[in-house]
């Protein structure tokens, strides 16, 4: 099982360079870190269990431009979204900007993709509709595979359609990167075992205890199956809010998960002098879950 760090990446954090090369020389597997272009000060889509909006939401950087000096920072340390939001981007400008980055890192991005919790930031950039974001957001995945690999890729769908373009260069990865989705509303479940990747959810919506979490990971594997995957096959990260324990990660390794995302906890996202001596303690944990 492999170890991530998830950072809020503000102009308050430790320089996205410095943090990359730590988690590289301590032998993280990666970096993540998530997309907001905005926070609407008018809003009536309320924030997770109708808790006040985190400050540091105001101030998130560009997940692309800060992936691209991390990866610059590094050699192998792997670099991911967690989450992105491709709906509240151009579709062919993300395309680029995605493929230019793998190459740059040399394929070491993995895309971490949702539809978004803000309803009024997705309306201030699409013209889609909010209550079919679910099968756009399928849509869109669809058009960017086939502009990182169709030599004269066009996509012709309910929401998005092309004729044929070019859309140069290719990323490094043949087929492109891995799109894992952060979902955890069953719509969004049906979504990540029909087409992507893999499955990257939020502890806290899977449960709070671990047996809560180990029936839904057992549930999604079943859901997989019935949709003809391999649940041996697919990457499934688990990207935590209640900072586990060893005895806690040695569990989710047991439950064959790939991949933990650690970060400091919600409460903490305001206080970076927390970031570095939280990832010096479990980095004393990768050779106990490698």
């Amino acid at each position: 099982m492999h170890l991530g760090f998830s950072t809020m990446d503000t102009p308050m954090d430790p320089p996205i360079a410095e943090l990359a090369r730590t988690l590289e020389e301590l032998g993280y597997e990666s970096l993540w870190t998530g997309e907001h272009s905005h926070i609407p000060m008018c809003r009536t889509t309320p924030y997770m269990d109708g808790a006040e909006l985190p400050e540091p939401y105001k101030h998130m950087q560009d997940p692309y431009v800060s992936l691209t000096v991390a990866a610059a920072a590094t050699t192998k340390l792997k670099i991911g979204t967690g989450i992105a939001l491709p709906l509240e981007r151009d579709l062919f400008s993300q395309a680029k900007t995605i493929a230019t980055l793998d190459r740059f890192s040399g394929g070491r991005f993995i895309m971490g993709v949702g539809v978004g919790w803000n309803e009024e930031e997705f309306t201030n950039v699409s013209t889609q509709p909010w209550k079919k974001r679910y099968s756009v957001l399928r849509e869109a995945v669809a058009a960017l595979r086939s502009l990182w690999t169709d030599p004269s890729p066009e996509y012709h769908g309910q929401f998005i359609d092309f004729d044929p373009v070019w859309c140069e260069p290719k990323p490094q990865q043949k087929g492109g990167p891995k799109v894992l989705f952060g979902a955890g509303a069953q719509v969004g479940l049906k979504n990540a075992a029909q087409w992507a990747d893999g499955w990257l959810p939020v502890d806290v919506t899977l449960g709070n205890t671990l047996e809560e979490i180990t029936a839904s990971i057992n549930k999604f594997r079943e859901l997989l199956k019935e949709y003809d995957r391999d649940p041996d096959q697919y990457d499934i990260t688990l990207q935590t809010m209640i900072t586990p324990d060893l005895d806690r990660l040695k569990a989710y390794q047991d439950l064959g998960i790939n991949r933990i995302i650690i970060g400091v906890d919600a409460e903490g996202w305001d206080k970076p002098e927390r970031i570095m001596p939280l990832i010096e303690r479990f980095a004393k944990y990768i050779p106990e879950v490698a």
